[in-house]
């Protein structure tokens, strides 16, 4: 009968302990970490998800955001050994074209316009393949309206990878040609940032794409997996 009474006293205690420890973090610290977690990593849900063509087609999705003023993204892009783009033009698009021919390298070629909140890109970065202008690793980056817990901004981004020259499928004009894996791409570009040791911090948006499936302004299929990478600059550089 003690042994009994002892062993429904430790049942109890071990009953009450866990039913402390549970409210404890259940109301208490996750909670907390929970609340800390959102004010340091904003939500994405009422950004646009595909950027659009100057004539209104769908472009290609979005699916890399970096966090941080203006002066620490393109410090940060550089230091991962990726070029600004230069803009359009007769200059550069004659540039491009002479280049394609001789299959020289232009770290600095335009890129077209793309667009998202109903501009087109605020900054766009690239990187030459093998020394051939065909070739090329660019990301587009637009400014949200939003900022982060520390007030820096917050900059959404499309990037893929161009295969080829070509004909257009739509226009029949000359293009660039995009990978259709286009997740390769946004791998890509957060394995430069982290080589550099410019980010202190990567996250990532699961399920931020919709549509897993769909072509550019120019025809050409892509795919993704639907995540969204973030990535948190390092903030050593002089705020803008």
């Amino acid at each position: 009968m003690i042994q009994r009474t002892s062993r429904v006293r430790r049942t109890a205690y071990g009953l009450g302990v866990f039913l402390i420890g549970y409210l404890i973090v259940a109301y208490l610290i996750l909670p907390f970490d929970w609340k800390r977690f959102t004010q340091k990593h904003p939500s994405f849900d009422d950004d646009p998800r595909l950027t659009e063509t100057g004539d209104g087609h769908p472009g290609g999705p979005c699916n890399v955001a970096l966090i941080g003023n203006e002066n620490q993204l393109k410090s940060a892009m550089t230091a991962a050994k990726w070029y600004e783009a230069n803009p359009l033009g007769l200059k550069s698009d004659l540039k491009i074209a002479v280049d394609s021919v001789l299959s020289q390298s232009y770290d600095e070629a335009p890129v077209s316009k793309l667009y998202l909140f109903g501009r087109p890109e605020d900054l766009a970065f690239e990187q030459a393949v093998d020394d051939n202008p065909r070739h090329r690793h660019h990301i587009r980056f637009w400014r949200t309206k939003k900022v982060d817990s520390d007030g820096r901004p917050i900059w959404i981004g499309a990037a893929s990878y161009d295969e080829r020259v070509g004909l257009s499928h739509t226009t029949g004009q000359i293009t660039h040609h995009i990978a259709p894996d286009v997740d390769t791409e946004r791998d890509h570009v957060f394995a430069t940032l982290k080589q550099a040791n410019e980010l202190t911090e990567t996250w990532q948006v699961k399920g931020f794409q919709k549509v897993l499936t769909g072509k550019n302004g120019g025809g050409d299929p892509w795919h993704t997996d639907g995540d969204l990478w973030v990535g948190a600059i390092n903030s050593s550089v002089t705020a803008n």
